[in-house]
């Protein structure tokens, strides 16, 4: 009996995938486990194995087609010699109506507004429209209609089958609903032009996803700013000692391993500001899972430590070396990069000194950190040049209010100024 390979659901939030790859073909022999394609993700590129044993009987949907929706039909498995009648492939269309309804909704519902809305706004519309579907009006009730921008689909018709006369006009104002609709208008993006040389390269799945992220983000999050300013000697000591230390382990630590722990004991210390919100519930965190942000070539991607507060340095670095490594390859699985309590992005590497990161919903905070560079500072009530970085943190403000947000501050610069706490 043939069985159907349809598209996976590959993690909580997918509902189209690209099939990016096939590695079979069809008459190949496949067994549970064998990987048979690869699907591109909004943030990665994973391989789908088989379920079931049989011959490859027929591949449906072709290698690099784009945007095909979670159970619809890509392939058909059957026993070595069964053959496969065309009806079976197409069965395939009645599970995309119902899985695919952006694609479908707007060419269907198109001719049923005109019609269910008329009744709304004018009861005789319907009666005053001609065979051309177009309003009953007189010449003159034309030309004056237009004059005065009066909508004569708005107005009722007095006149024979309820056609609109000269006499309806009287008085007429101009309609509100065309204005409206103008208005509206716009929402559909217009067609970009330009004379400038270019190249159009069509948006992957992953910019799709943080183009509408951050919209959302922006749009329903109403972001506070806090910065601090934060000595940075005492733990690029440390991290020296300690790196000297963890070298015959082939360990090595990075400054923004060691701004990971503090951001994970600081949400510890000030657990106000481990939470995120969703609806009327408040959620509230007791291990801080810290979202880093990861640059790779298609866009952005933010691998977990998972209960950074509990691991050691060692730990946060083997773990977070590796996430990253697979990261840039397209080879993390969703529970990877889906979840956390807060996030730290730091581009003190490309020389920035300060910026405002851009919460990563649903959670509640994200810490943005800049390059340490040499300043003039107050050290032991003097001034002195030291290092010194700028790190601001982004809170959502219906979760967390301002002083919580400046506590958490607070705690992540001492725990950064003093980091031997780092290691208790």
């Amino acid at each position: 009996m043939p069985i159907d390979i349809t598209m996976p659901a590959l993690s909580p939030t997918m509902e189209v995938g690209t099939l990016a790859k096939w590695l079979v073909k069809e008459g190949d022999k496949v067994s549970p486990g064998d990987v048979i394609a690869e699907i591109e993700t909004d943030k990665a590129t994973m391989e789908v194995e088989s379920i079931d044993e049989g011959v490859v009987a027929k591949i449906v949907v072709a290698a690099g087609t784009e945007d095909v929706p979670v159970g619809q039909l890509i392939a058909v498995l059957a026993e070595e010699g069964e053959e496969v009648s065309a009806p079976k492939a197409a069965k395939a269309e009645p599970k995309e109506a119902p899985k695919a309804p952006k694609a479908e909704e707007k060419p269907q519902p198109a001719p049923e507004p005109v019609k269910a809305e008329a009744p709304k706004s004018a009861a005789p519309a319907p009666v005053a429209t001609d065979s051309e579907d177009r309003v009953k009006a007189s010449p003159l009730a034309r030309r004056i209609a237009e004059a005065k921008g009066i909508d004569l689909g708005d107005v009722q018709g007095s006149g024979p089958g309820g056609r609109v006369v000269k006499a309806d006009l009287d008085g007429g104002k101009p309609a509100a609903a065309a204005p409206s609709a103008k208005v509206a208008a716009p929402a559909a993006p217009a067609a970009f032009d330009t004379e400038i040389p270019h190249e159009a390269v069509k948006l992957s799945n992953m910019r799709k996803t943080i183009a509408r992220r951050l919209t959302e983000a922006k749009q329903t999050i109403p972001h506070i700013y806090l910065t601090v300013d934060i000595q940075l000697d005492a733990l690029l000591k440390l991290r020296g000692e300690l790196n000297t230390a963890l070298e015959p382990r082939g360990v090595k630590l990075s400054v923004n391993d060691l701004l990971i722990k503090a951001l994970a004991a600081a949400l510890i210390e000030v657990p106000e500001c481990n939470v995120s919100i969703s609806g009327d519930q408040l959620f509230k965190y007791s291990r801080a899972d810290i979202s880093v942000a990861v640059s790779i070539p298609n866009g952005l991607i933010t691998p977990i430590i998972t209960g950074a507060d509990a691991k050691s340095l060692s730990a946060i670095a083997t773990e977070m070396k590796e996430l990253a490594a697979r990261a840039k390859e397209g080879k993390l699985q969703p529970n990877e990069y889906q979840g956390g309590t807060a996030s730290i992005s730091n581009m003190g590497m490309y020389g920035i000194t300060q910026f405002d990161a851009v919460i990563n919903p649903p959670q509640g905070m994200i810490m943005a950190i800049g390059a340490g560079e040499k300043r003039p500072y107050i050290v032991n009530d003097a001034l002195a040049i030291a290092t010194v970085m700028s790190a601001t943190g982004s809170f959502d403000h219906r979760a967390i209010d301002g002083a919580d947000g400046a506590r958490l501050m607070q705690a992540f610069k001492r725990l950064v100024e003093n980091p031997l706490s780092l290691l208790a």
